[in-house]
């Protein structure tokens, strides 16, 4: 039996090292795509996992001078806190407002946009109709809260003068609250339902051609070839991106906000972001506002683990 015992050890020990010489064989193999692939996870490690590491001062009366190991541990206080203040709940209902505006909105406006590009047969004007889209997606939100602002200008305004000529007074649109998300969900669409476009493009390309033929041959217009044949094989890539896009479900984005409020708006307009921005770095309450990116960022993680599951019972699509 001793000798058995100690031939089945050797054996695994053999598994073993044969395992790590094999490991590194396939190392060496593909050592230019591991070369390549350093620095895209140090990206990660340094800015993303690291930072990780702050958010024990959600838990301390944090004081920059004493740092991590003097502060007090003062334990869920702050979470307690954030949710028996009044300014939180109202700017928790305007984060989760227009995130669903532009979960509702903008979401399908790129499906939208890449279903009626495919349509077009004109290769030229398809090619230049597509650079259009994609150019506003590189503009900062700085300059395109500036062309919405001149855009909506009460005065000088093209959207403000159509009104007047079809005689209605104009209105002011970012000095009146009840605007402010429209504002924000239509200036995001415009700048990236194009560049999303993209993924759905390159989806739309690798489409079977002889399920239209087949289609056609039964008589199927385009629009029941859309139904039938184009959305069920862009599903994949739907969930998929719809799933990423829940997980920032509150993290709408501190510039695109910040851009476009002022004092008139700010009732309807301000959310998490630009509320851990005047807290945190303004008024210097570091503890409070990491509980509320703490909080953000379980949120994210409790709808993505939510939705993949919904996904895979339903569509039998997931993240993992």
């Amino acid at each position: 039996m001793a000798v058995n015992a100690q031939a089945v050890k050797q054996v695994g020990q053999g598994a073993q090292v044969s395992k790590g010489k094999g490991f590194l064989r396939k190392l060496w193999k593909y050592r230019a795509l591991y070369l390549i692939s350093v620095p895209g996870i140090l990206y990660f490690i340094i800015f993303k996992y690291v930072p990780l590491l702050g958010s024990v001062i959600a838990f301390q009366d944090y004081n920059i001078f004493d740092g991590f190991t003097g502060s007090k541990w003062v334990g869920f206080e702050h979470f307690a806190r954030m949710f028996a203040h009044y300014d939180f709940l109202k700017i928790l209902k305007n984060t989760m407002l227009i995130g669903i505006y532009d979960l509702v909105l903008a979401f399908p406006a790129p499906i939208v946009l890449a279903l009626l590009l495919n349509e077009l047969r004109v290769v030229l004007y398809k090619r230049i109709l597509q650079t259009v889209v994609y150019m506003p997606h590189f503009l900062s939100w700085v300059i395109v809260s500036g062309i919405a602002i001149g855009i909506l200008s009460p005065s000088t305004g093209a959207v403000n003068h159509f009104i007047t000529m079809l005689g209605f007074d104009p209105v002011y649109f970012l000095g009146e609250e009840s605007w402010i998300r429209t504002v924000l969900i239509t200036s995001g669409i415009w700048r990236d339902s194009g560049y999303g476009t993209i993924i759905y493009l390159a989806a739309l390309a690798g489409i079977n051609p002889d399920l239209y033929e087949a289609s056609e041959v039964d008589g199927a217009n385009r629009w029941r070839q859309t139904i039938s044949i184009t959305l069920p094989s862009l599903l994949p890539t739907i969930m998929i991106l719809f799933l990423l896009h829940i997980g920032k479900f509150l993290d709408f984005g501190f510039e695109r906000v910040y851009v476009f409020l002022n004092p008139l708006n700010k009732e309807n307009g301000e959310i998490l972001d630009t509320y851990i921005y005047t807290a945190g770095l303004l008024n210097q309450q570091f503890s409070y506002t990491t509980a509320i990116g703490l909080f953000k960022a379980l949120v994210g993680v409790m709808l993505i683990v939510i939705g993949n599951i919904m996904s895979k019972k339903t569509t039998g699509e997931s993240l993992y």
